[in-house]
C-alpha cells in the first residue's frame, strides 16, 4: 500500500485503541506508538537513495519478514517506554505489533507483494487483488476519520470499516478468479498456457491482465469481466550466452529479473555497440510499458552503462538514461 493509506491505517488502529483503558490513560503515547508501526516496514524506502537496483531488490524484503515484523513493535515500545515508565508495556507492545502486523499483512495483496515469509522462504507473496493505491480503502478509512472528528464512537466506526473491508478483500478476490478464468478459456483451447497474471489498476472493474503460452505473449485489459488482449508477442529464448555473458551480472538486470514475473526482451544495434531492453509486460498504460531494464553493451558485450525503473515515455526514459549515466561517470572518477 501507499503511504497515505498505511498513515490511514495507523489512525483507524487508533480509533479502535480508544477502547482499551491502558491506551485511554496514555493515548498519545499509543497513537504515536500505532502509527510509527503501521509505518516502520517501509523504512527501506530511503534505498531509493541510492539507486533503484537496490531499492527493487531490497524493498518490502528483509524490513517485511517475519523476524522484523517482530523486532519493529519491541523497538518502538522499548523507546516510548523509556519516555513515560507509566505506561502499560504489554499493551503498548500488543497495539503497536498489530499496527506493524498489518502493514505487512495488507501488502501481501499489492501485485509488488513482500518477502513476508523470510526466512524461511525468499519467494515473493503476490496476491495482487489490490492496488498500491485503492481509491475506495483509502476513502472509507478517511471517512472513519471524519465520523470519529464529527463526534462518533471510534471503535465501533473502524470496526464496521474493517468489516466491509475484509468483505471488499473477499469480492476482490473472486473477481480476479473470474477474470483470471475467463481469459485462459480465450487462450487455451489452441494453445498452452504457462504463466498467468490479473494485476488491479485503480479503478474497481480495470485489470491488467496477461497470459504467457508456450508461442506468445497476450497483454490486455479487462473490464468488468469482459477481457480484451491489445498486445501479443512471439515468445523469444532468453538471450543467447555471446551476449549475456557479462550483462547476467549486471546489478540492474538482476534487480529487474527478481522483480518480473513475465517480460520480452528486444536488442538493437547502436553506433555504440547495442542496447538490450527488457519489457515488463504487468505494466501497461496508455500504450506504454513503464518498468524496464535498458544495458547498454559494447561491441564485445560488455556493460558500458545501465538502468532499472519505471519511465512513462522514450523521451523521460532517455532523459534518465542520460542522468543516471553522468552519475556513474561521476562515480567512478
Amino acid at each position: 500500500m501507499d503511504t497515505a493509506t498505511h498513515f490511514a491505517m495507523g489512525a483507524a488502529i487508533a480509533g479502535l485503541a480508544t477502547i482499551d483503558p491502558a491506551a485511554a490513560a496514555h493515548y498519545p503515547i499509543f497513537v504515536t506508538a500505532v502509527v510509527a508501526g503501521s509505518q516502520i516496514p517501509d523504512i527501506d524506502t530511503v534505498l531509493k537513495l541510492r539507486n533503484n537496483a537496490v531499492y527493487i531488490t531490497h524493498h518490502r524484503g528483509i524490513t517485511h519478514s517475519i523476524p522484523f515484523t517482530l523486532i519493529w513493535p519491541l523497538l518502538i515500545t522499548l523507546l516510548l517506554y523509556y519516555f513515560n515508565h507509566d505506561v502499560n508495556l504489554l499493551h503498548l507492545w500488543a497495539w503497536t505489533q498489530f499496527a506493524v502486523f498489518l502493514h505487512v499483512f495488507v501488502d501481501i495483496f499489492n501485485s509488488y507483494g513482500t518477502q513476508a515469509l523470510r526466512p524461511f522462504s525468499k519467494d515473493w507473496i503476490q496476491i495482487g487483488i489490490i492496488n498500491t493505491f485503492d481509491p475506495i480503502i483509502f476513502s472509507l478509512l478517511l471517512f472513519g476519520c471524519v465520523i470519529w472528528a464529527w463526534g462518533g464512537h471510534p471503535f465501533y466506526t473502524f470496526i464496521i470499516i474493517f468489516v466491509i473491508l475484509v468483505l471488499y478483500y473477499i469480492i476482490r478476490r473472486k473477481l480476479q478468479q473470474s477474470i483470471k478464468k475467463r481469459a485462459m478459456r480465450l487462450i487455451s483451447s489452441r494453445e498452452k498456457v504457462e504463466k498467468v497474471f490479473v494485476a488491479p489498476t485503480a479503478k474497481f472493474y480495470e485489470w491488467r491482465v496477461g497470459i504467457q503460452t508456450d508461442k506468445y505473449d497476450y497483454i490486455g485489459r479487462s473490464y468488468g469481466t469482459t477481457v480484451n488482449f491489445s498486445d501479443q508477442f512471439t515468445r523469444e529464448p532468453y538471450p543467447p550466452d555471446n551476449i549475456m555473458i557479462h550483462a547476467k551480472n549486471d546489478p540492474n538486470l538482476i534487480a529487474f529479473r527478481s522483480f518480473s514475473s513475465i517480460y520480452r526482451w528486444t536488442l538493437v544495434e547502436r553506433p555504440f555497440g547495442s542496447e538490450l531492453r527488457l519489457i515488463d509486460l504487468r505494466y501497461l498504460k496508455n500504450g506504454h510499458y513503464s518498468f524496464v531494464a535498458i544495458l547498454n553493451l559494447d561491441h564485445d558485450y560488455y556493460v558500458t552503462h545501465s538502468y532499472t525503473g519505471w519511465v512513462f515515455s522514450e523521451e523521460k526514459l532517455q532523459d534518465k538514461l542520460m542522468h543516471s549515466a553522468i552519475k556513474e561517470n561521476i562515480q567512478r572518477a
